[in-house]
Formats: structure tokens, sequence, C-alpha cells
């Protein structure tokens, strides 16, 4: 694959140079596109892969995505990859982006584009307080809240009672600590909360960390992670989660478009209520719904906002399916999986990308943007849109070295409805319909693929998902075609070793 072939318009990149900042501070949206297209100041994206904001370079001048894994091997004009990658058995999402921070051939790209007494400018999703060491050694800003006010606010008991402190609730529920069966029955049955229990621990993976108990059964087979700690107790209500990015600014919060997610598909992930994607459509919430959920996520903004915190967050809304009643769900203080639908809505193409607002908080720039009108604009163009994703992850037990993969770019169904692959592509922003995809591709030929690896995504426009009733999500047929039609492009030789070595992130998703 070359240059030449891949099919694009980053008309960001080749904006005008040395044009001099404006006098006044940025009053319009028109202004703030001129402020990006003419941006000098280098922005890198760093992490496993560039997908969660893939796309933003298009809008951004400058921005570029410095990655483990290189699904163009090489000819995406805008991501870096390292050459020399020896093995070794990362742990986390944060392990990935401070080797990759420390790599000399990372060093020596970022050098090479660096002007004097200009510090570049930092994002990823995943990051610790050592990241923030690596980067105040190497004279980098990280444009992020600090590590140790994102683990705070990661919390559970913590977002709970920000939410309360503003009048954004969450489910009915307790924050209290329990000593057996008995007493968590007489402190729920108090709260009248009932016996239909979901009990949460401050901190972990939602699906690791949420106990539904019922019995006597249930509360012994999970006691030993929930006694002798603070614990969130709530009532269990039929809901429907939806998903919603913002972003924190000077001025107030902006609120992104609604998403419902795809979780637990057996088809995509090995994990039960694992999360494998995200859906937009003009019906994920009607306009009273949207209303009251996007105040919901302002108040909890603006309270994260007192707290110090700047920048992007994604957080769950839970819309109680009985009574129609809207809660807060799970906090994630992070650009998240769903950032990368975020930012191709109209709202964004009206306006601008959901993450520049991220950029223009940490740019240094003053600006005076009617934040309220943002935010009405936004909820009436994004009612209109549609679009899907779909996270695929190995679901078998096979342990095997990738010989043959699918090949990142544009993917459409022919006449005889097979999927077949028809052009090189940069990102998915060129797609029209839903006869179109855009695979993105993670692990590939040379890498090795196990029960859980993240082969790569989907992501295409029209729904993906449909339901009966209020029951539970399944898998549109046409969702089923298009996992299938990329999975049948892997095929790999089986490997004899009991524990081979496994590629990053062997147990989370590298993208989310």
């Amino acid at each position: 694959m070359t240059d030449t072939e891949i099919a694009h318009s980053n008309d960001a990149q080749y904006g005008p140079t040395d044009v001099g900042p404006l006098s006044h501070p940025l009053r319009n949206i028109s202004e703030v596109r001129h402020f990006f297209r003419t941006n000098e100041v280098p922005i890198y994206f760093v992490g496993a892969t560039p997908f969660n904001l893939l796309g933003l370079d298009r809008w951004v001048r400058n921005f570029t995505y410095i990655t483990y894994y290189d699904g163009w091997d090489g000819a995406h004009p805008r991501v870096f990859t390292p050459r020399r990658k020896p093995y070794i058995e990362f742990e986390s999402g944060e392990e990935i982006n401070n080797w990759l921070l420390s790599n000399a051939e990372v060093l020596a790209f970022i050098n090479s584009r660096r002007a004097p007494g200009v510090r570049p400018k930092i994002a990823m999703v995943f990051f610790d307080e050592e990241t923030e060491r690596i980067c105040s050694e190497l004279g980098y800003d990280l444009i992020l809240p600090k590590a140790a006010l994102r683990e705070y606010l990661d919390s559970k008991l913590v977002t709970t009672r920000l939410g309360n402190d503003v009048g954004a609730p969450s489910v009915p529920n307790i924050l209290t600590t329990v000593t057996d069966y008995d007493d968590l029955v007489a402190q729920a049955t108090e709260a009248g909360l009932g016996t239909d229990l979901v009990v949460q621990t401050a901190y972990g993976d939602s699906g690791k960390t949420t106990f539904f108990i019922d019995d006597e059964t249930g509360w012994k087979k999970n006691a030993k992670e929930i006694v002798d700690q603070e614990v969130k107790v709530m009532k269990r209500i039929n809901n429907r989660p939806i998903a919603v990015e913002a972003v924190i600014t000077r001025k107030g919060t902006i609120v992104g478009p609604f998403m419902t997610e795809l979780t637990g598909h057996r088809e995509l992930t090995p994990y039960r209520g694992g999360w494998c994607g995200n859906e937009m459509f003009p019906g994920v919430l009607d306009d009273d719904l949207r209303r009251r959920a996007g105040d919901l996520v302002r108040r909890l903004g603006d309270r994260l906002g007192q707290e110090g915190y700047r920048g992007f967050f994604e957080v769950d809304v839970l819309v109680d399916i009985e009574d129609n009643e809207c809660y807060l769900g799970e906090l994630n203080p992070r650009i998240s999986g769903a950032s990368a639908i975020t930012n191709v809505t109209a709202g964004s193409y009206a306006d601008v990308p959901l993450f520049c607002f991220h950029l223009l908080e940490y740019s240094g720039v003053d600006f005076e943007l009617d934040i309220d009108e943002i935010n009405e604009r936004w909820r009436e163009l994004a009612a209109a849109d549609l679009w899907s994703q779909m996270v695929i992850k190995e679901t078998s037990p096979v342990v095997e070295l990738i010989t043959a993969d699918a090949p990142t770019g544009q993917y459409t169904i022919d006449r005889s409805g097979s999927l077949v692959f028809k052009r090189a592509a940069l990102d998915w922003h060129q797609l029209q319909n839903e006869q179109e995809a855009f695979f993105l591709r993670i692990y590939g030929a040379g890498d090795y693929r196990w029960k859980g690896a993240d082969l790569g995504v989907i992501v295409t426009k029209g729904r993906l998902q449909h339901s009966v009733g209020d029951g539970p999500f399944s898998l549109t047929i046409r969702a089923k075609h298009l996992i299938n039609a990329i999975r049948g492009q892997y095929s790999g030789v089986p490997l004899r070793e009991a524990n081979p070595p496994a590629p990053p992130s062997a147990s989370n998703s590298a993208i989310k």
C-alpha cells in the first residue's frame, strides 16, 4: 500500500502557515476552525492504536498519531509507529503509552518536528503519574487532567456524591458498609431499595466489581469482595444504558451526542457484559429524555470542574424503562471508545469535533463562546445522525500466529451480497451509506491472536442492533454478516507452547 493509493482529504494538514494570532478572544466557531486550521504547535495522540481520535487530523493542523500498532503498514501520513518493537508483555494501556513516550525512535521523531521553544502537546486515553514524569522530563505538555485527580474521580462513590451535590442523582442507592447478608437486607429495606440489589465497589471495571444480589446465595458468592469496605448499594432497575461524552471548559460543559452500547455479544467478545461497540441513531432518546439527560451530564460536568477537572470525559446515563426516569451511571474521566463516533457526527461538521473543545481548553488561547447555544445546536443536529461501530475480539480459545488478515480500508457489499475490499482509506469519514464499512486492523499478520485479542474495529452507517419491545438488544443480520466476512479473512498457525507470548493488553480492550 502506498500513499497515492490512500483516499483522504486531510485539509487541515495543508492549511496556511505563519498566520499571526488573533488580537481578541475566539468569539465564534468560524474563528475556532481558523485557529485549528493554522495551528503551529505539534499535537500527538499516543496509544496502542489511533482509533479513538482517528480523523481528527482532518480538522487540526500538526495533529499526529504515535501508536504501537499500525494498521496501514506505514502508508498513513499522520501515523508514526516505531520499527523496532522487542517483545514486552505489557499489562496495561498505561505501560504501552509510557514505553512509546520513552522509545528512542519516538523521541527522535518528535524532536525532528519540534521548533525551538515550542512544547509539544500530548493526549492519550491511558496515563498515570509515570506518564506525567516522562512528559515533564522531556518538556512535553500532557494536555489531560492530573492522574491523581482522575483516579479520585474514577471512584463510583465519589461520582455518586458529586452528582448528588448538584441534583444529578444516581439510581436510588445508599453508600454504606455491610457486615453480612442480613445487614445488607436490613439497610436496603430501610432505604426503600427492596431486596433485588446491585452492589458496586468504588474502583474497578464495572463488569468485575458490580454484583447482582437477590438472595443469600448471591451474597455468599460475592461477600469477600464486599465486606469491610464502603460500597454503593442500589435498587435494581430495568434500564437502558446510554453513553455520552462531554468536555468541561472554563465557560461550561459541552455535551456530545447520545448513543447506545454494544455489550456482551458473543459474536464480538468472549467477555460477558464486555463493551464491544456503540450505536448512534435518531431514536436513542426522545426529545424530552435527551434534554433531561443532557442536563444531568452538564450538572455533573460543572461539578467536576469545581474539583479542578478540565477536558474530556464519558458518562453512562441509565434510563429506567419502567418509569422513564434518567439517572447518572458510571463516570469515565478520560477519552473513551465512543470518541470515534462522537467526532464524526453532524454536530461535528456543523461546528468542530467535540475533542477540539478539549484542545481549545488546553491551548492557552482565550475564547468567548456561547456554551448554551452550542449545546442546543448539538442536541438538535446529533439527533438526526446515524453511525455504528463494532470491536471484533477473538472469541475462540485458539492461540495462533496470524498469517493472513483483513486489510485496513473501505469495504462495500457487492451485488452478490459479499463484503469486498474497495480501497485503502485513512479513516471512516467518507462512508456514505449502509452498503459501505471501514475496517481498522489492530492485530495482523505476524501478531498473535488468542481469546480476547482485539482483531480490529468496523465502523459503518446504519444500525447494528435491534430489539423487540423492551427486550435485550440483538445483533442484526447485517452486523453478523460484517463480522463473519472480516473474521473469514484471518488465518493463522497454531502454536504448541502451553504459554506463548501474548500481545499487549491481553485482558482489556486497547481502545477504551
